[in-house]
């Protein structure tokens, strides 16, 4: 890439969380900028701190927090992606999502933004077979989101199942595709 792409990435919370350390440090070496947007409930699982040392840029969390600059947070994040790529996303996040519902900084980014949007799933199997967030995903699809599928392993529960968030190399490889 000749110029550094922009990438939003939203951060739920998800025990897979911990993945998107790796997806922040394979998308650098990709020679892409990248921006972590965490929901609050993100926050309980993992630091800001640890995204902002990853990724070399502030980690927006708020939505009304105050602001670095004088701009509108969410509508200038959204502006700025090339692409928005939300790993792990939660039922929640896709519920939201897929329903309008704009009450936190990343459903907002996700609904103002003009670049495409990558959504990798991550969550219990029951909740990701669950006709409501299937029928959330096709709705997503039918506007032009992008699903990146989760894989059949182990959940957090304990059981083995469809829901692990798919691999980081996988996650990256789709969004490069995508600049």
């Amino acid at each position: 890439m000749a110029k550094a792409k922009n990438i939003i990435l939203g951060v739920t919370a998800s025990v897979a969380i911990y993945k998107a350390c790796d997806i922040v440090r394979k998308l650098r070496a990709e020679g892409c900028s990248v921006t972590v947007v965490m929901t609050r409930e993100a926050e309980e699982l993992i630091k800001p701190v640890l995204f902002e040392s990853l990724s070399g840029n502030n980690v927006y969390r708020g939505l009304f927090d105050s602001p670095e600059s004088w701009e509108i947070e969410h509508i200038s994040l959204a502006d700025k992606a090339d692409c928005v790529l939300v790993a792990p996303a939660t039922a929640n996040v896709i519920a939201k999502v897929a329903g309008g519902i704009c009450d936190d900084l990343l459903t907002c980014v996700i609904c103002a933004t003009k670049a495409p949007v990558l959504v990798a799933p991550a969550m219990n199997e029951n909740m990701y077979k669950n006709k409501i967030t299937q029928g959330n995903i096709q709705k997503l699809k039918s506007l032009g989101y992008r699903f990146i599928q989760p894989r059949t392993g182990k959940l957090a529960c304990g059981k083995m199942g469809v829901g692990c968030l798919a691999e980081v190399e996988t996650i990256v490889k789709e969004t490069i595709k995508v600049l």
